[in-house]
């Protein structure tokens, strides 16, 4: 007897895999291969890339987004610089201290509102610019969308995009909810990278409908080079590559990673809409992409977390975090609302 696995709202990365992703894998199977990316779905994938991020653009399959992250700054950085981010930037709270120690790299970080960065604050942080007792800043890293699920404009990003490289740095972009923003945008892959100035792009799979695969993508040549060595010598060259490969062939083709961040972007914004004016209930910061953020009491949170997997994200304020995935249904959204109104009723 199959047991049923609930869709909760604690993270897009508890998703499944896309069934056109594994039919992509299952294709792959067939036959011997040469390892090591040097193949067929390889090239395909790398093609692939280059027509949504530009002919110019070289890309790098790797395992996980902490590894896309470091890589990314290992390409850009020297050991003893620094990269400016948000204060609650992934690379800061959530990658076990990856970027010091395997990069090497100093995280400076900016207070923000809903998690953006702009000019103004990354001046901030450039106040001891040639002192020598300080780590000097090299590279501005950004998350698309943000960790609270805000989307940075192609506006804001060049207008980053163009103070950082004034300053001498390079822009990176944590994209592992890439596809979110641009989805919430309507616009291109490109629209939101190489149009507007970003240099690198560590670009997220897993948690859109992937198994494992994301992507660092280099918008600058001279960033890239030498990064196979890079990539080797941080364990993160895989010997099938073709499997990494035929993910994102999958996942860029016919548009299949615009269709499952739009479910997941509307799966939310249905969460919102079905939670609003709900009496105790809050929603705190905008929602932009796949995830709703809220306060309720802490005896409700409880209630709901023992048939719902959700994460708490601010004790102190009571505040949630419910995430959507590119599998979440509109079942799934109204069995959920319906018990946070439950449960908030009865707390009344």
């Amino acid at each position: 007897m199959t047991s049923r696995h609930p869709r909760g709202f604690a993270s897009d990365n508890c998703a499944g895999v896309h069934p056109a992703v594994l039919e992509a894998l299952v294709a792959a199977n067939a036959g011997h291969v040469l390892g090591y990316g040097a193949d067929e779905h390889t090239r395909a994938a790398e093609a692939r890339l280059a027509a949504h991020f530009g002919e110019r653009a070289r890309g790098f399959l790797v395992f996980g987004g902490t590894a896309a992250n470091v890589l990314g700054l290992r390409a850009a950085c020297r050991p003893g610089q620094a990269v400016i981010c948000a204060e609650g930037a992934h690379l800061s709270v959530d990658e076990g201290g990856g970027p010091e120690v395997i990069a090497g790299v100093k995280v400076l970080t900016a207070s923000t509102e809903h998690g953006k960065l702009t000019p103004r604050l990354v001046e901030g942080q450039l106040g001891r610019v040639g002192d020598v007792h300080a780590a000097q800043p090299r590279l501005v890293s950004i998350s698309q969308c943000t960790e609270v699920g805000t989307v940075y404009t192609p506006d804001e990003i060049r207008a980053l995009a163009e103070h950082a490289h004034a300053h001498g740095m390079s822009l990176h972009m944590d994209g592992a909810r890439l596809s979110n923003a641009a989805a919430a945008l309507g616009v291109s892959l490109g629209a939101l990278t190489a149009d507007v100035g970003v240099d690198i792009v560590s670009f997220g799979g897993t948690k859109n409908g992937l198994m494992g695969a994301e992507a660092v993508v280099f918008l600058r040549g001279e960033l890239a080079v030498d990064f196979e060595y890079v990539r080797k010598q941080s364990l993160q060259l895989a010997s099938k590559m073709r499997f990494l490969a035929a993910q994102f062939t999958a996942f860029l083709t016919d548009d299949l990673w615009l269709r499952c961040a739009s479910r997941s972007n509307a799966m939310a914004a249905r969460l919102a809409g079905a939670v609003a004016g709900v009496p105790g209930l809050r929603i705190t910061r905008p929602v932009e992409t796949n995830v709703v953020f809220a306060t309720l009491p802490t005896a409700a949170s409880a209630a709901l977390r023992e048939s719902f997997a959700f994460y708490m994200w601010d004790q102190a304020r009571g505040e949630v975090r419910w995430m959507c995935a590119w599998d979440t249904t509109e079942a799934d959204v109204d069995e959920f609302a319906h018990a946070v109104r439950k449960v908030l009723t009865q707390a009344a």
